[in-house]
């Protein structure tokens, strides 16, 4: 494949760099580089401000809303997004839902639901997980049964994030106890306002409410929020998996990261001597630097090959295993040029605006809570061993 970008493509490039000089606001920048988490107003006022210029779903076909970007416009976008430290679409409505309305959804369902997304009018959480049912989701136990025009839908839903803002959620379902559990599974549209819904944070060990328990009590959703057929929910489940085990590569975030802590080991001292120059570290951060290289033009073949197909394959599975190890790989290697300034902890320390003594590079204060939260990316989407189940059954046929 030709790995050189066009002329065209050079000048989106610029453009999307002009219109992130003239837009980010230089405290939300600051705020997701440090890995601090945005409150849901400043998420909102960013999506609203890419929608204005018609950039929030921006590889959305145009009949949708889109710019009916290719592959290579959404990396450069991303890859310039993750750059300057501007926020990260969520994913929930616009890389994971949509694709599955788009593919499976009526015509109603697509006209109702996918500008309600670009206007802000919804904002959607996942039920995919539950407790006991992560990696083997086919395993769920939530209930929704029949009952003339509606779903009495019963159950608990885990990990659900950023559920508290949310005011949609879709959810996988049981639908029928017959065959094989994945034949049994349906794909809902729940309205998170229904009576019988109760949203319980979980906090995460930094002490942040990122995720929550989600439980349905008798909540009735109206027939017209299945999407596609009964029973069919399994293949949508997939479908929209590989679309978000693609978008865990991270690959913008993990080149500015690296060039973070390249920087950082520069300044920081081992026997007197710059710690990059350290034969061990530099050869860690030499071959995390050639991984992510190789995870770069997997990452834009694999995108290349669903563009001609339709949907990525299961070699999305590759893409979300190296993108979740490089990045932990960098969370290590930061903590490490750090030391013992990563576990420094001063009261308020970690509000944004704080301005106390400067004990330390600004990074170290939210060191270890970005190394302990990403943890998660080898668990999440999948886990990384399931993955490594999907590469050798369906693309190396072992």
């Amino acid at each position: 494949m030709d790995l050189s970008f066009s002329n065209e493509q050079e000048n989106f490039r610029k453009d999307v760099r002009n219109f992130l000089r003239d837009t980010l606001k230089p405290n939300i920048s600051s705020k997701m580089k440090l890995g601090i988490l945005l409150s849901k107003d400043e998420i909102e006022s960013w999506h609203n401000t890419l929608n204005e210029k018609g950039w929030l779903a921006g590889s959305w076909p145009k009949k949708y809303g889109g710019q009916g970007w290719g592959v290579i416009e959404s990396f450069i976008f991303e890859e310039e997004c993750s750059a300057v430290g501007a926020p990260r679409i969520l994913p929930f409505a616009f890389n994971m839902l949509a694709p599955v309305l788009m593919a499976f959804g009526s015509d109603k369902q697509r006209g109702y639901w996918l500008p309600r997304m670009l206007n802000g009018d919804d904002w959607w959480c996942q039920g995919y997980s539950e407790p006991g049912s992560g990696s083997d989701l086919a395993s769920l136990k939530t209930s929704a049964s029949r009952e003339g025009n509606h779903y009495i839908v019963n159950g608990q839903k885990t990990w659900t994030t950023l559920g508290q803002h949310a005011n949609m959620i879709f959810c996988l379902v049981k639908t029928s106890t017959k065959g094989k559990p994945q034949e049994g599974i349906s794909f809902l549209l729940i309205d998170m306002n229904s009576d019988g819904i109760e949203v319980r944070p979980l906090r995460t060990i930094d002490g942040e409410h990122e995720i929550n328990e989600v439980f349905f009590t008798n909540v009735k959703v109206p027939i017209e929020n299945l999407v596609g057929e009964e029973n069919k929910g399994w293949t949508y489940a997939k479908y929209l998996l590989a679309h978000e085990r693609t978008g865990i590569a991270n690959v913008g975030l993990s080149k500015r990261r690296i060039g973070e802590l390249k920087q950082l080991a520069s300044e920081t001292k081992k026997d007197g001597k710059p710690l990059i120059q350290d034969p061990i570290f530099a050869a860690r951060v030499a071959k995390t630097e050639i991984d992510l290289a190789n995870l770069e033009i997997t990452n834009l073949r694999i995108l290349s090959r669903a563009q001609a197909g339709g949907s990525p394959g299961p070699e999305s599975s590759i893409l979300k295993i190296l993108g979740s190890e490089i990045g932990q790989e960098i969370d290590s290697l930061t903590r490490r040029a750090l030391g013992r300034r990563a576990t420094i902890h001063v009261p308020n320390i970690l509000d944004y605006g704080y301005n106390g003594p400067n004990i330390s590079p600004i990074n170290a204060a939210t060191a270890a809570g970005v190394y302990f939260n990403n943890r998660k990316t080898s668990i999440y989407g999948g886990s990384n061993e399931i993955q490594k189940n999907i590469i050798s059954k369906a693309v190396l046929e072992l």
